[in-house]
């Protein structure tokens, strides 16, 4: 059991394999005055697909398979990002989620990966497993910035570990890597949207979700729109839970992003419409299109929500 709740070890092993793997990868690592790692995965790097691959396993901390799978979009060949697991709590709530501000001077992101686990002090922590002391930290941020040193200290004065025993992988949505890591969430936003709603994530004992990988934006907010039309409008996912019939026919119907009245919109739209502010936007919305739930229990299937593919092609292939 340690060797599956030790996140950050894993995460850590995967990263050094890529620092080891600079040009096949397209990546640069940098090492900060302090000691800490960076690793630029479309900063001021090219990154890649396999490099994007490698930054959603490093999120997941090594408990997923993420691969590239045949798709379309309204007849457009459009791959799509695959995501399977028999730890979908810890891969995906107590690593892959950006749950934790990263904010020291002028630089801001959200932080995922496994050092949130390290850090501990979400309030998800208080009802989910996956809190654990860490020799070393790896975490992930979604920027167009490297970090500074500054940052490197900040975080690591946080999980009280020493600066060179602290890695970060960073990329912006706006780039190859960057968009496949965050269209890599169709199993976190699901899992995330059932544990809002007050479902029991302990039920949950495997997951698979899909959702198809937009072009690379042009710059950083039209890049947040795509990648959350990405999943909002074209994500799929399967759970396996042990569970209640009723509780799963009730809870599910809430859970897909057709049960928002935000819904049916390009996101950007959506996102102008709220005055480009995060939160005037519905919470509900955040969810996958598709949602089915496989009881082991009754051995019954519940099956809810649906795609757009209209939406898809206006947010991904603008005319």
């Amino acid at each position: 059991m340690t060797a599956v709740l030790c996140l950050n070890e894993r995460a850590r092993i995967l990263a050094d394999q890529m620092a080891a793997s600079t040009a096949t990868l397209r990546l640069g690592v940098h090492q900060t005055t302090s000691g800490g790692r960076i690793l630029d995965c479309g900063v001021q790097t090219a990154g890649g697909l396999q490099a994007g691959l490698c930054l959603a396993r490093v999120c997941l901390a090594e408990l997923a398979e993420v691969s590239l799978t045949p798709g379309e979009v309204e007849g457009i060949a459009c791959p799509s990002v695959q995501v399977s697991t028999d730890h979908p709590v810890l891969a995906c709530m107590a690593s892959q989620y950006a749950g934790w501000q990263i904010s020291v001077g002028k630089f801001f992101a959200m932080g995922s990966g496994p050092m949130r686990a390290a850090y501990g002090k979400e309030e998800l922590f208080t009802h989910l497993p996956g809190r654990e002391e860490a020799t070393s930290a790896v975490g992930v941020l979604e920027s167009r910035k490297l970090p500074e040193d500054e940052v490197i200290v900040w975080i690591a004065g946080y999980l009280k570990l020493a600066p060179h025993d602290l890695t970060l992988l960073v990329a912006p949505a706006a780039s190859v890597a960057g968009n496949v890591q965050v269209v890599a969430r169709s199993v976190e936003t699901a899992l995330h949207k059932l544990h809002e709603l007050q479902f029991d994530l302990n039920q949950v004992l495997a997951g698979w979700g899909t959702a198809p990988l937009p072009p690379v934006a042009s710059n950083e907010l039209q890049a947040i729109g795509r990648t959350n039309d990405a999943i909002l409008y074209g994500g799929r996912v399967v759970l396996w839970v042990r569970s209640d019939d009723d509780q799963l026919r009730e809870i599910g119907a809430r859970v897909p992003s057709s049960a928002s009245p935000d819904h049916g919109a390009p996101f950007a739209e959506i996102f102008e419409r709220a005055g480009r502010d995060f939160y005037k936007i519905d919470p509900m919305l955040f969810s996958p299109a598709e949602l089915v739930l496989n009881n082991l229990n009754s051995g019954r299937t519940f099956a809810f929500g649906r795609r757009e593919p209209a939406v898809l092609r206006r947010s991904f292939f603008p005319e």
